[in-house]
């Protein structure tokens, strides 16, 4: 008997050790997680206010310094993206159809990393030498310290050509950093004016909102004032969704070019990255853009932000298997499933838009006046506005699938609308369609 109380007993502390180490370094680990996520570093140099110069930030942040420097590499092309400096008119005709009559039927090349915003922007030849200082909003960290010079109005009036003899340092530390605190914080003025408009105080938002919200301050969608008066503006009012912002865009009855042949009144989007990203379900989740595309990386005993801003697809294992425990090749065939889903309803949506120009230029050609085509080219508007809202954005759709599809789904209906309403406005007239105003050639 006294044998198996002694077993008994020395089960007991047996499990009782096990208990206390495992509790331990539970404890261990959530201590060294919070000493990580507290704001340390030495200060070997003092940083100015302006100091937009990202090797005087290296001085105290070597290592987070030299992952930024990399942005100027070319780390290689994924399926839908990559670094290298790419021709989309060459890759994808159909766009100089679709963008017919603005400056990206000319000229629309694919960006590249951070340290190159400033040559690359310079180099762009489809608006010469009449680029407003908006164009430079995003593209140095110099524009920090004008903005505070000069205002942000009077920033957006100068020429580009001008504000960039005063521009030395391509996006960087000062675009995102407090130099006091070195905390995150957005510095883009309409940004500012945009979050203000939808009622969000920035200023109590948590660390983990600004790691999307520095993101979110350059890659949206956006617009000029005017042309007379190129001052920048979101249109984020209603909300970030498309349909919130082409409410707002009707509302107030803009329109950055008309379309030649149809005389469809049309929106341009741009990179809507930050509200495409805001209705999927990384965003719902919590996963800030800096988690995908600015992992956590240890050096040492020090775990900092890659600042070699990359495709989550060239660090799966510090982006994606950190929440998701599946092999690398099998996160990464997901995602090229969805993006060739995406990419395959944009080809439709891209050919259903050509055959509603074509429809409509058919018909006016016919003799269709004006005002009974109206409702073919509102749809022509909205079905362009859901496509470039998807083709503009950088994920191919991944940032939000189930929207991707919702939006080009969308698309490829209203401009099927407004091919159909063209047509039978010309067949109103008497004139019979042909064939070749029904189907597209671009298949």
């Amino acid at each position: 008997m006294l044998k198996y109380v002694n077993k008994i007993y020395i089960l007991i502390l047996l499990v009782s050790v096990i208990g206390t180490f495992l509790v331990t370094a539970l404890l261990v680990n959530i201590f060294e997680k919070k000493e990580e996520g507290k704001n340390r570093f030495v200060q070997v140099v003092p940083i100015g206010e302006y100091e937009s110069d990202p090797a005087v930030w290296g001085h105290n942040f070597p290592d987070e310094y030299d992952t930024w420097r990399r942005t100027t590499e070319n780390y290689g092309d994924t399926e839908f993206g990559g670094s290298s400096k790419r021709d989309k008119l060459a890759e994808n005709p159909r766009l100089k159809t679709l963008y017919g009559g603005y400056p990206f039927s000319i000229e629309y090349n694919d960006e590249r990393g951070h340290g190159w915003s400033i040559v690359d922007v310079v180099s762009i030849k489809r608006l010469g030498d009449k680029k407003p200082g908006t164009c430079f909003t995003c593209k140095s960290s110099d524009n920090v310290r004008m903005w505070h010079e000069m205002g942000a109005e009077k920033f957006y009036l100068t020429p580009m050509k001008e504000l960039v003899t005063h521009a030395k340092y391509p996006i960087s530390c000062l675009n995102c950093h407090d130099p006091k605190t070195m905390e995150l914080r957005p510095a883009n003025p309409a940004f500012l004016e945009a979050m203000k408009e939808r009622g969000i105080d920035i200023s109590a938002a948590t660390r983990q909102e600004m790691r999307s919200y520095v993101c979110g301050q350059c890659h949206v969608e956006y617009y000029f004032e005017s042309k007379e008066k190129p001052v920048l503006h979101f249109p984020w009012k209603n909300g970030l969704a498309l349909d919130d912002i082409e409410k707002y865009y009707d509302d107030i009855n803009f329109h950055d070019w008309t379309y030649p042949g149809t005389g469809t009144d049309m929106i341009k989007m741009q990179h809507p990255d930050f509200e495409l990203w805001s209705t999927g379900i990384h965003s719902r989740s919590g996963v800030a853009c800096a988690d995908c595309h600015m992992p956590f990386k240890r050096i040492g005993s020090q775990k900092i932000s890659n600042h070699w801003i990359r495709s989550p697809l060239m660090t799966v294992n510090a982006s994606c298997q950190t929440c998701h425990r599946w092999d690398e090749q099998e996160l990464k065939q997901r995602v090229s499933i969805i993006q060739r889903r995406t990419r395959k309803l944009m080809d439709q949506s891209e050919i259903a838009i050509i055959d509603a120009i074509n429809a409509i230029k058919t018909a006016k050609d016919g003799g269709v006046d004006d005002t009974a085509l109206v409702e073919a080219k509102k749809l022509h508007r909205r079905a362009q506005m859901r496509w470039d809202f998807i083709s503009s954005e950088n994920s191919m759709g991944f940032h939000s699938p189930q929207e991707s599809a919702r939006l080009l789904a969308e698309s490829i209906d209203f401009a099927r609308q407004a091919q159909i309403t063209a047509m039978k406005a010309l067949e109103s007239k008497g004139k019979k369609v042909s064939h070749s105003t029904k189907l597209s050639s671009f298949r």
